[in-house]
């Protein structure tokens, strides 16, 4: 679907950026073609300035947007999930990130959260990044508590994991 999305904006690498700051913050368009997050607007200059292109370019890219019937159901009903992971620290919280050879192979998320349940480990989030929208997608887990080494090379062992790490 992102390359989908993506290909509407071809000729437009800014346009493209655009679309693809509101897809990664989950920026919805309102029917007035105004970036916002829930009923918050977030200013025209200020996504052009974190992206480093023109205002207009913003305003033509949700005019666009609206002037697209499949762009505009995506576009009006996408939302923010909020994240525990840059709170982690704050949190004493645990942030476990599995890097996978197939991102889109089946039974990932419950190969590794059924190795933390059977290590009686409670998971308080998990982050499950699409394929589509980052070229090497990861699976987060955060905890309340340590992860023991045991739990860890287990982990790693799975036969599709290429890498983990530890916030």
């Amino acid at each position: 679907m992102f390359d989908e999305i993506m290909e509407k904006f071809e000729g437009s690498p800014s346009q493209q950026a655009v679309i693809r700051l509101l897809l990664e913050r989950g920026f919805s368009v309102n029917d007035e073609g105004r970036v916002v997050s829930g009923g918050i607007e977030i200013p025209n200059t200020g996504i052009a300035r974190e992206i480093d292109v023109d205002r207009r370019v913003v305003d033509s890219t949700t005019g666009a947007v609206l002037e697209d019937d499949e762009l505009r159901r995506i576009f009006q009903n996408i939302s923010q999930v909020p994240s525990l992971m840059d709170l982690a620290p704050v949190l004493d919280l645990t942030v476990l990130s599995v890097e996978v050879a197939d991102a889109e192979a089946e039974g990932i998320v419950a190969a590794v959260t059924g190795v933390l349940a059977d290590h009686g480990v409670s998971i308080r989030q998990t982050i499950s990044e699409d394929p589509e929208f980052t070229d090497e997608p990861r699976l987060y887990l955060i905890t309340d508590e340590d992860l023991p080494g045991e739990l860890i090379t287990e982990i790693r062992d799975l036969e599709f994991v290429r890498k983990i790490e530890l916030q």
